[in-house]
């Protein structure tokens, strides 16, 4: 049984400008076959276990020439795979969608296009440049810039010039000074306004805005690179005066995000939309203990605790999915009061709908043993193998009885450190959630010389954890994503 293609465009970088389909098909992909210009954010979104097939293209070089990729799909689907061609910006704009789409009709392998948001609208959008305004143009002209090896530009500059709209070139930053030359020729004003735009919608945007005449020279002195767009017309004026994107809190701070794969996306999302390039690297992993007869024991005894206390999300998620194994639901807590470190581990006892009955001010173990202290036991502490032993230290100075069950274990996890060494050699901020993500970070890069790691820590225990390690750290006020974000701001003033 034949497999298909999904042609998928990936958008200009920013992965918040991915479609919902787009993100769908690759969600679903057994093979993923992507281009340089695909942002890691996306990549980050391939299923594990799915295959993935660089084939990245830049100018002048292709690391897979396009006969082989058309190859590749054909024989991937042939094979029976679900797959997902990922291409930056839109396929069908200069993209060569269309021929990668012919030898697959050719052979009658099912297809479909999934379009992406083009970085001719979206990356002038985020320089503060609409590229049509009434006050300036009635229309809009997308023009490549690129040439064959050797060959020379074939653009009708005249005709262009005649149009009188804003002109957007792709692929066309090393033909820059002809570019400009073929339009002035063509009788544009030399003072007409002109822009070019390097690794738009990503932290590292930068922009140059000048005259058509005076661009190549400031484009040169800035050292503007691939990728990058040109933006010629009046309506580049308007760039200062809409530049959202340069005004954003984070803009092009590096921060790194130790959390779990799982559980990153949230923080990881609001720091992109504030301008940070957030860097995921999952240091470690939630690993469910089975078979786990110490929690199956207590579950069966459920009716002789008088306390439920959650260390973490994980723990009331993988403790139902338990109870659930054992034919029960929540009435099988009934009379058990239940304890919560924090609003988010009251939150995944919601969705069971559950409501926690203590639920510390502050919200780490420490906080949490003393808000306990007065409690009357059993108490069952379902929690991680390794976790803080603040809870277990209370409760037998205090008398109180308790079962301390393990019900998941932290590992450590061995991600690409590439793009986190590369990072080191200058000031970054790394957010930590937990001791263990600070093990977990540091265990990843042995050897690394950590002296400019800005850790910026959830509670004082986490805190406490990289100091162990020679990391200057800064805490949040609260242990809440919020507080935790508060502080990155802080700190991006040290940074």
């Amino acid at each position: 049984m034949n497999g298909n293609v999904i042609l998928v465009g990936a958008g200009p970088g920013d992965p918040g400008l991915l479609t919902q389909k787009g993100r769908r098909a690759i969600e679903q992909a057994e093979v993923v076959v992507f281009d340089r210009l695909v942002s890691p954010a996306i990549l980050a979104m391939i299923p594990a276990d799915a295959e993935k097939i660089d084939v990245g293209k830049e100018s002048s070089h292709h690391l897979v020439p396009q006969d082989q990729i058309n190859q590749i799909l054909l024989e991937k689907a042939l094979a029976g795979k679900r797959v997902v061609r990922l291409k930056g910006g839109d396929p069908f704009l200069f993209g060569r969608g269309g021929e990668e789409l012919e030898l697959l009709e050719e052979h009658g392998v099912p297809f479909e296009v999934v379009p992406g948001v083009t970085s001719a609208l979206s990356v002038p959008a985020y320089a503060g440049i609409p590229v049509t305004h009434r006050d300036f143009c009635s229309s809009l002209h997308i023009i490549t810039g690129h040439a064959r090896a050797g060959a020379e530009l074939h653009i009708d500059f005249e005709a262009l010039r005649r149009t009188g709209g804003t002109l957007v070139f792709l692929m066309g930053v090393s033909a820059l000074p002809k570019i400009c030359e073929g339009l002035l020729k063509a009788g544009m004003a030399p003072e007409m306004p002109a822009a070019v735009v390097e690794r738009g919608t990503l932290p590292g945007q930068r922009k140059v805005i000048s005259t058509l005449a005076a661009l190549p020279a400031d484009a040169k002195q800035a050292q503007v690179k691939s990728p990058a767009i040109i933006v010629v017309g009046k309506v580049c004026t308007l760039s200062d005066r809409f530049d959202w994107f340069d005004r954003l809190p984070l803009k092009g701070q590096n921060v790194v995000v130790t959390r779990p794969a799982d559980r990153s996306g949230t923080l990881s999302d609001r720091l992109r939309r504030m301008g940070a390039n957030a860097v995921d690297y999952p240091c470690i992993r939630t690993v469910l203990r089975d078979p786990s007869p110490e929690l199956d024991r207590a579950i069966a005894e459920l009716g002789g605790y008088r306390w439920l206390v959650f260390t973490s999300p994980a723990g009331p998620a993988i403790f139902f999915d338990r109870l659930r194994a054992a034919g029960k639901d929540a009435r099988a807590l009934a009379g058990v009061k239940l304890a919560a470190i924090g609003p988010k581990t009251a939150s995944v006892l919601a969705e069971h709908g559950l409501a926690a009955d203590l639920v510390p001010k502050t919200y780490d173990s420490d906080h949490l043993a003393q808000a306990m202290s007065g409690v009357e036991g059993p108490v069952l502490l379902c929690r991680a193998s390794q976790g803080s032993d603040a809870l277990p230290r209370l409760f037998t100075e205090k008398g109180i009885a308790f079962d301390d069950v393990p019900c998941y274990d932290t590992v450590y996890e061995s991600p690409d450190a590439a793009p986190v060494r590369a990072l080191l050699d200058a000031p970054v901020l790394v957010t930590f959630t937990s001791a263990s993500t600070v093990r977990g970070f540091v265990e990843s890069l042995p050897g690394a010389d950590l002296s400019r790691v800005l850790g910026c820590c959830i509670g004082p225990q986490t805190a406490d954890e990289a100091r162990k390690y020679g990391i200057a750290v800064a805490t949040a006020k609260e242990a809440t994503m919020d507080s935790l974000i508060e502080c990155i701001l802080e700190c991006t003033k040290e940074v």
